[in-house]
């Protein structure tokens, strides 16, 4: 028994927290909404499980939308929103067989998306009749529209749209010409369009647009002003405005005058902006403005001359910088700043100038010889710095300056080493080979190399010698004669030939003494006996 009293009491109690049945649409009863944006109407149930969703209308017509059933809740999507959907829309949910519910929600719609457009036509020029047009683009619905056209706060104009039948979107305009004053020359004409409908919550329900009164003139008193002078140092920035009056807004061009007298079109722009400027940038600026409605040009001119220190322009040799010698050259340097610079071409190893100081330099070297050679610099100079710049001249010959060095001698013994060495200067380097004069006359070549060594001498290695150095632009050869002596015999045969001789010497010499003695007395006594002279001496 107090087990059923206990199942009673749980079955009663989830049968109270069990939720009832519900519906409801979101956003509720009423919606605004404009006209091309997107709306979405949202049917939600609660205590069903699985509940079935409808939408329509009140009158039946078309949805004008796309449904989506979702598991408790149902979307009807209206993008974008238009005239059509303009109805009350009803939902209903099914509960199984037996329960429904349903509620419906009433749609509004408006349009008034951007704010007017004013034109003034035609275009104004004082004193004449002005004709101002406002446009409210895309309104509904326009038969609560309401405008204002205002000069300042006085106002001009005012329009409504009550008997406009209109059941779409449209553009409306209102009209208003009038002969305005010269003091209403830059004054604001205002378009305000008011939508006041009541009960509809939506904003903004007024839109204001304003314009100037002004005059087309122009353009007139143009100047134009350059930062940080017309006088710039090199790298700065030169900005370079144009300033003019002019209404409407001129169309402007800036133009430069070339050193051949063209003109270079720069930019379209009011501001003529150089970041570094350097010392090409100097000349003549133009600046040209045009009123296209009034049809009228007007220019300005400024004169800008660049400060610094000199850049070397050109620095060049014609006809080349490698030539033959006995070709005319002439050297060039030019450079370029403000004030003109001082200008020196010389040759560095010479340290000299080469000429007379100008704008522009040339040095004329008639029939360059290989002392020509070398390298050149141009030095540009003014009280803001100076500037160097280097060309090489080189100056191709054939060989000259041919000389043979003999070491030790051109006179050699028999078994000695002599070393004979060719030198020539010439560019390009020359070539250098050895040739040896035969019996015949004839030359052989005998060595390719600057150098030529004869180790262990004979007789038959004397002769003439002959070196050529050759090159494309010529050969010159020189010639040396190379004596060989005999050599003499052992020292160990010599020795006993010069004791013989010796011994020969010492007793030929007495002998001959005597007899010389012996014949001369002979002479005086009328005779002679070897005998007697010999006693007698004894």
């Amino acid at each position: 028994m107090g087990r059923t009293r206990q199942a009673v009491l749980i079955i009663l109690y989830a049968l109270m927290t069990v939720k009832a049945f519900e519906m409801e649409i979101i956003p509720a009863n009423r919606v605004v909404a404009q006209i091309g944006e997107t709306l979405v109407l949202t049917c939600n149930s609660t205590g069903c499980a699985s509940p079935s969703f409808s939408w329509r209308t009140q009158m039946d017509s078309p949805l004008g939308g796309t449904v989506n059933n979702h598991r408790t809740y149902s979307t009807l999507t209206m993008n974008p929103v238009s005239i059509v959907n303009s109805h009350h829309y009803l939902c209903t949910v099914f509960c199984g067989e037996k329960e429904k519910k349903e509620k419906s929600i009433k749609v509004e719609l408006y349009s008034f998306p951007s704010d007017p457009v004013i034109e003034i036509s035609p275009s104004l020029v004082a004193g004449e009749p002005v004709t101002v047009l406002c446009k409210i683009p895309d309104v509904y619905p326009s038969d609560r529209l309401e405008v204002l056209l205002k000069k300042e706060e006085h106002v001009l104009h005012e329009e409504n749209f009550y008997a406009d039948g209109s059941t779409n979107t449209e553009t409306k305009t209102v009209k208003y010409s009038f002969n305005p004053m010269a003091e209403d020359i830059g004054k604001e004409i205002t378009c305000v369009a008011k939508l006041p409908i009541a009960n509809m919550d939506f904003e903004p329900k007024e839109r204001v647009a304003s314009q100037k009164l002004n005059a087309n003139f122009g353009p007139q008193n143009t100047i134009i002003t350059a930062s940080p002078g017309s006088s710039p140092m090199e790298g700065d920035h030169l900005k370079l405005t144009c300033v003019t009056e002019s209404n409407p807004p001129p169309q402007i061009v800036w133009r430069k005058h070339l050193a051949d007298e063209s003109i270079q079109h720069l930019v379209e722009n009011n501001v003529l902006s150089i970041p570094h400027v350097h010392s090409t940038d100097s000349g003549l600026y133009i600046c040209e403005v045009i009123n296209l409605v009034t049809n009228k040009t007007e220019k300005a001119t400024v004169d800008i001359v660049v400060q610094g220190a000199p850049s070397i322009a050109e620095l060049s040799i014609e006809p080349s910088t490698t030539v033959q010698e006995g070709q005319n050259v002439s050297i060039q340097c030019s450079a370029e700043s403000n004030p003109p610079p001082k200008i020196i071409l010389r040759r560095k190893s010479d340290r000299a100038d080469m000429g007379s100081y100008s704008d522009r330099r040339i040095l004329l070297l008639p029939s360059v010889t290989f002392l020509n050679s070398g390298d050149y610099e141009c030095v540009a100079e003014n009280k803001f710095g100076k500037s160097k710049s280097e060309i090489t001249l080189n100056v191709e010959y054939g060989p000259k300056n041919t000389m043979i060095s003999v070491i030790p001698a051109n006179t050699v013994k028999e078994g000695e080493t002599v070393t004979m060495k060719c030198t020539s200067s010439g560019n390009p380097a020359p070539v250098i080979s050895w040739k040896k004069k035969k019996a015949t006359g004839e030359s052989e070549k005998i060595s390719e190399d600057a150098t030529l060594i004869v180790q262990n001498i004979k007789s038959q290695d004397l002769g003439l010698y002959e070196c050529e150095a050759y090159n494309q632009f010529g050969k010159e050869e020189k010639v040396v004669k190379l004596l060989v002596q005999g050599r003499l015999e052992k020292t160990d045969q010599m020795i006993p030939l010069i004791i013989a001789f010796s011994s020969v010497t010492a007793v030929a010499v007495p002998v001959v003494a005597i007899w010389i003695y012996v014949s001369r007395k002979a002479k005086i006594n009328g005779s002679y006996s070897l005998v007697k002279a010999l006693r007698l001496k004894v």
